[in-house]
């Protein structure tokens, strides 16, 4: 690891040039740069910030890991910081005072990456962190963290502080998998008490566990050390598969087939997760395996215990960590369902859009293409593609209530979810039946698979039992018991939406504004999307939904334009990195992707989403006064000529453009052109200190990032 750090990279009174996580981050990486081991600050600034945007990096015993992959990174390097007042880097236990910032080449080779990742085992070692807290310079500190030291600390250790490797032996650990074997002695003190999943001395607990995160450096191989130091201090055997940046070895199947529990601690999809079906399995994101290990491994034994087990599986993404609240996850099972559907959604709905603007709008009127088609006629070729359109947008509601269902049960909630979405349009109750359907198959699998089934019979219930069973249960739920008063509803809501007009259908396009630049492209804008679709999901959309499928798209160019257009009138507010991607966002806006705008909000989102959310409430406001419609989701100006009060339409979009980047110059600008007063509040909310407000105004713009 001499490599990686040297006395020149490591900073022992960090509070001097830092007082949040972004300030941190770019005082440890000047000194990157300083050793030309970083060529672009503010690049790999903003890599690291879009790793900490994905997950907070805080960790618990106060420690800081942000870091990054990233092509402004010449060789792996690690930056060490301590500082005695804590820096907040989302821990839940608080501040962080010793800081990490790990920077890797986006093609680093196998064997730095191998390197990291042992640093990151070695960080749950309470020597190793407690020799870092006492050293005295930094030559001192680099060679502890290098493992030229063996780490000796005065202060009294911990009873239960675990048997861990010293520096020099961690490279070694890191080359996945390794086994966290029980220990010799017979007794298993701190086990917890699962007299039926505890089996005998002979037999010890087995479990199987894979850690990934998105970068693949450091939470990976930290919960992978975590979770064996706790199977070791409970007497449970442990193998760990680390799908990490430096590549993975695959576990045994084997050791898979004679475990007892599987642990699956991650924030990317496992790879090869159908593997683990049978077993009793805890799904989870990889801190908690890194903050609560004991509890993962006393939770997968209950488990066992139970007998829940794991019917099949596919590559999907978590449905979230086993102590979330249910809100979180019936958010994120319904946006599984969301996101399968849109492109079904965007080809049928430009199909049917083309349709009408080769054919006119009576071209739904017109015979099968079966039956009668032309090659030389260009109302046939209109025809097909209406047709087409229309049958892609028969697969909606099936696809958003069956992948409700994937969400929450994975693959054997598809079968059920299809049914019911099918039914629910049967019986004419719309995308709410769709939704209820979903959460309904999903919710019936978990039931059955929380039964206790002998094991000769496990291989049938994925392909026979489970789809039947549910596939009955949840079709006499939605023809016999709640299909009528949803269908009920949704006609309900169809007739208030055609019955809208004047101030009301005004304030409905500035509400759908608001949500669409909330959070560009996430729950929130997906709700206001869908809603919108949902109107025009039909052969014949009332004139009501075309205008607020016109409003919504409007809404959602608003930030992705703004920020391209800020960056080009005051580019001088915005680093380098942010004016290039302010070049992209005139393409992204056109086109109606309102993530183009994301890098502009995760840097500034106190400044940025406000503004935006203004300026979408001014245009989907100004759409519905024009009466603007569109028969198509999706497109952007490319889809132009078939909205109807076209002029109009680009003159809402103008005028929320303007407003947005009015807001974001002037509110940027007010922070940078304030000599002598308080820094204006960093993008995490907190107000700099005065060494921070120095270093913004000597460049223009704080390049903190959230």
């Amino acid at each position: 690891m001499s490599d990686l750090i040297n006395a020149d990279l490591v900073d022992l009174d960090l509070d001097r040039s830092a007082d949040s996580k972004e300030t941190a981050a770019r005082s440890l990486a000047e000194r990157m740069t300083a050793l030309g081991r970083v060529t672009d600050l503010d690049g790999f600034l903003a890599d690291v910030a879009a790793r900490e945007a994905q997950m907070p990096t805080g960790l618990d015993g106060g420690i800081g890991i942000p870091h990054c992959r990233s092509a402004h990174v010449t060789e792996p390097t690690l930056a060490f910081g301590r500082s005695a007042r804590g820096i907040d880097f989302g821990a839940a236990d608080g501040p962080a005072d010793l800081i990490f910032l790990i920077a890797a080449p986006a093609g680093a080779d196998d064997a730095h990456l191998t390197i990291l990742s042992s640093l990151a085992r070695q960080l749950m070692n309470t020597e190793f962190t407690d020799a870092l807290r006492a050293a005295r310079d930094a030559d001192a500190a680099a060679a502890l963290i290098r493992g030229e030291e063996t780490p000796q600390v005065s202060a009294p250790e911990a009873p239960s502080a675990p048997e861990a490797p010293s520096a020099p032996e961690a490279p070694s650990v890191a080359e996945a998998p390794s086994v966290a074997e029980s220990p010799s002695a017979p007794a298993d003190p701190s086990a917890p008490a699962e007299p039926s999943a505890t089996p005998t001395a002979e037999t010890p607990f087995r479990i199987v566990a894979v850690t990934s995160c998105p970068t693949g450096i450091a939470h990976t191989y930290m919960a992978a050390e975590a979770l064996e130091n706790a199977a070791r201090d409970a007497g449970v055997e442990l193998v760990v598969e680390t799908q990490g940046s430096a590549g993975f070895t695959r576990l045994d199947p084997a050791l898979i087939e004679a475990a007892d529990g599987v642990i699956l601690a991650h924030d990317v999809a496992v790879r090869d997760k159908a593997r683990f079906a049978g077993k009793a399995t805890v799904d989870t994101g990889v801190k908690a395996a890194v903050n609560r290990p004991a509890e993962l491994i006393a939770e997968v034994r209950a488990k066992a215990a139970r007998g829940e087990v794991t019917s099949g599986t596919t590559p999907v993404e978590r449905t979230g960590d086993s102590h979330e609240g249910y809100g979180s996850k019936l958010r994120k099972w319904l946006m599984s369902g969301v996101s399968y559907m849109v492109p079904f959604v965007a080809a049928g709905g430009l199909l049917i859009a083309l349709g009408f603007a080769l054919g006119g709008y009576e071209i739904n009127k017109a015979p099968s293409v079966m039956d009668h088609f032309l090659w030389t006629q260009a109302d046939s070729w209109a025809a097909l593609l209406f047709q087409i359109g229309n049958v892609a947008f028969g697969f909606l509601v099936p696809v958003l209530a069956g992948y409700i269902a994937y969400g929450m049960a994975d693959r054997p909630g598809l079968v059920p979810g299809f049914v019911g979405g099918s039914i629910s349009l049967t019986i004419e109750a719309g995308f709410l039946g769709g939704l209820a359907a979903g959460l309904l198959s999903g919710a019936v699998v978990l039931a059955i698979q929380r039964v206790r089934i002998p094991a000769p019979l496990r291989g049938i219930m994925p392909v026979v039992v489970i789809p039947l069973i549910s596939s009955a249960v949840v079709g006499f739920l939605m023809f016999v018991v709640i299909g009528k008063p949803i269908a009920s509803a949704q006609r309900a809501m169809t007739d208030w939406l055609g019955g809208l007009s004047g101030t009301n259908a005004v304030l409905l396009g500035a509400l759908l504004g608001l949500m669409m630049c909330f959070d560009l492209g996430g729950p929130v804008n997906k709700v206001a999307y869908t809603f919108a679709t949902a109107g025009i999901a039909v052969a014949d959309p009332s004139d009501s939904a075309m205008k607020i499928m016109a409003a919504a798209m409007a809404a959602g160019m608003v930030p992705p334009l703004a920020m391209a257009l800020a960056t080009t009138v005051r580019g001088k507010l915005f680093d380098a990195t942010e004016r290039e991607n302010g070049k992209a966002a005139w393409v992204l806006g056109a086109s109606f992707i309102s993530e183009g705008a994301i890098p502009f909000a995760a840097a500034d989102p106190l400044r940025v989403i406000p503004s935006s959310m203004v300026g979408g409430a001014l245009t989907g406001a100004l759409s519905m006064t024009f009466d603007a419609t569109l028969r198509a989701p999706h497109g952007g100006i490319f889809v132009v000529p078939l909205i109807g009060s076209p002029l109009l339409y680009l003159v809402a979009v103008a005028a929320g453009v303007c407003v947005t980047t009015a807001l974001v110059v002037l509110l940027k600008g007010l922070r940078t052109r304030t000599p002598g007063a308080p820094a204006a509040a960093a993008p995490d909310g907190t107000a700099p200190s005065a060494p921070a407000a120095e270093a913004e105004a000597k460049t223009t713009q704080a390049p903190a990032r959230a």
